[in-house]
């Protein structure tokens, strides 16, 4: 009896199985064939220049936010320049100090996410992308100008970098508002990916360029260099992005009948803080998947942009005109595996070889645990070559997690993306915080190094199990797009129209007498 019992839940279960993954594969396959585009190289598409262009963005932004990172090593230490002339330190800042100098820009990121989700599925997302980072490269240059006036302007300062956050804050819930309008399904991790490497070429080049224009000229070059190409970005992005396919300028009208079957309708009115399903939400443990692991991604993150360089001179003895070009190794080593896992995820998605949880599952997996393990070996090793060895496998490794949770977003709730990506980039952003206890432990004490890298290898190794046992891979029940109401009227006349036609083929089709 047990025996049998056991053979029709197994084969229940096989049952299943199989028509989930037949009726995926079957999903996925008529989706990619039913509709087809011209076929042109990519970049004439206007979805992936928006997406490069896009990927210039970040880029900045993050070159701005790794500007202050570098600029310390000069500001608050005798530094020798390119040329060998030796620069007294002009900022007398204790580690604390320079760790509330740096934590008050995530202050202000954090403060921002949610509020820029909401308005991000409200509002045209393309515009405030862009006006994020105009505002962000604006108060880059005025950084650089008030800190002349030290120490009289450092509260002021701090005012400023919160404000630059603020700005910055809005980038990742604007962006995920503009794939809600431009991405078909089956290219998300593609164009997600692509867009948000830029953060890894930001400070793959925001690094070296930093410290190349701080060795050769001063300590404020990066802040007006970064500004100005801010300024002039936006520019090129009001010209190339638009609200959406039906509204562009210049796209072609393959590609926007393509992207608009796909995508289908986006609802966009009515939705006000007051209307969003806040508890669903905030209950929901998949939700909850996405935050955790937004959090413990930021941690490793803030940790090696803000004090790369430092752990470098001071653990590594590398001179920062040299540190400067390492660092572009690392993150190189993300850009192309975030891009690889983007493609792969895709692949194995549309093909229907696996299911979009397991895809999200297996990636998240690989990234947290590579960056994990090799947190865990830096923690010990001092030998200069191996632990740029183990800081470049670290952050390659990372950049699987761009298509896991990063864009889990887009599965569970594809209306409510721009504000899940606030909710979890906003808490997540709470790690920023974590420069204030980075910089207190290893403040004249390059020994904290270890428990730094401890710290964040445990928090990675909790981002892994957390996605694991709660992540899903499709669209929750109350991010589903609600059925068209009918009103009374419309119930009427469907009802009459109904009746009419009824009545019209009894007519049509009675019988003649003649046919008795």
């Amino acid at each position: 009896m047990a025996s049998r019992t056991l053979k029709k839940s197994a084969s229940a279960i096989s049952d299943t199985l199989r028509r989930t993954f037949s009726s995926k594969t079957w999903e996925h396959r008529e989706q990619l064939h039913t509709l087809q585009e011209d076929n042109k190289f990519f970049l004439k598409k206007v979805r992936w220049q928006i997406a490069f262009l896009a990927h210039i963005g970040f880029a900045i932004s993050f070159g701005i936010r790794s500007n202050f990172g570098v600029a310390k090593n000069r500001m608050v230490n005798n530094f020798t320049d390119a040329y060998g002339e030796v620069h007294e330190k002009e900022f007398f800042w204790t580690g604390t100090e320079v760790g509330m100098m740096e934590s008050s820009f995530f202050y202000g990121y954090a403060a921002s996410q949610i509020p820029a989700g909401v308005l991000a599925a409200k509002f045209a997302p393309n515009k405030l992308f862009m006006l994020g980072i105009l505002v962000a490269a604006i108060l880059n240059i005025l950084t650089a100008v008030s800190l002349k006036f030290h120490p009289f302007t450092d509260i002021f300062v701090m005012c400023i970098q919160t404000a630059q956050g603020l700005a910055l804050g809005v980038c990742y819930p604007a962006m995920h508002g503009v794939w809600k309008f431009w991405a078909p399904p089956l290219e998300r991790s593609k164009l997600a990916t692509t867009t948000f490497t830029g953060a890894s070429i930001g400070v793959m080049v925001g690094l070296p360029a930093s410290a190349y224009l701080v060795s050769h000229f001063h300590w404020s070059a990066p802040f007006h260099v970064f500004g100005v190409l801010g300024i002039i970005w936006a520019f090129a992005w009001m010209y190339v992005a638009g609200d959406s396919p039906a509204t562009h300028r210049y796209i072609a009208e393959d590609e926007k009948k393509f992207i608009t079957e796909k995508v289908g309708t986006v609802a966009v009115k009515n939705m006000t803080l007051t209307t969003l399903p806040w508890r669903d939400m905030m209950t929901s443990t998949a939700v909850w998947a996405i935050i955790i692991c937004s959090f413990c991604r930021s941690w490793s993150f803030f940790l090696l942009l803000g004090n790369q360089l430092t752990y470098m001179k001071d653990v590594l003895h590398i001179d920062i005109k040299n540190s400067g070009l390492i660092a572009i190794f690392p993150q190189l080593g993300m850009c192309i595996v975030t891009l690889s896992s983007g493609q792969l995820s895709d692949y194995l998605r549309s093909s229907g070889k696996m299911s979009t949880e397991a895809v999200r599952k297996s990636v998240n997996t690989f990234g947290f645990g590579v960056e994990a393990i090799m947190l865990g070996c830096l923690a010990f090793i001092r030998d200069p070559v191996i632990a740029v060895t183990c800081l470049i496998i670290a952050c390659s490794g990372a950049g699987a997690v761009l298509s896991g949770f990063n864009v889990n977003h887009f599965d569970i709730a594809p209306r409510y993306a721009p504000i899940l990506m606030g909710i979890s980039n906003g808490l997540g952003a709470i790690a920023g915080v974590g420069g204030i206890a980075t910089n207190s432990m290893t403040f004249e004490n390059p020994d904290g190094w270890k428990w730094v890298f401890l710290l964040a290898m445990s928090i990675d190794i909790c981002g892994i199990i957390f996605f694991l046992v709660f992540a899903k891979g499709d669209v929750l029940p109350w991010a589903r797009e609600p059925e068209k109401e009918e009103t009374f009227n419309e119930f009427v006349r469907r009802m009459c129209t109904l009746l009419d036609t009824n009545f019209l083929m009894i007519t049509f089709n009675k019988p003649s007498l003649g046919s008795y």
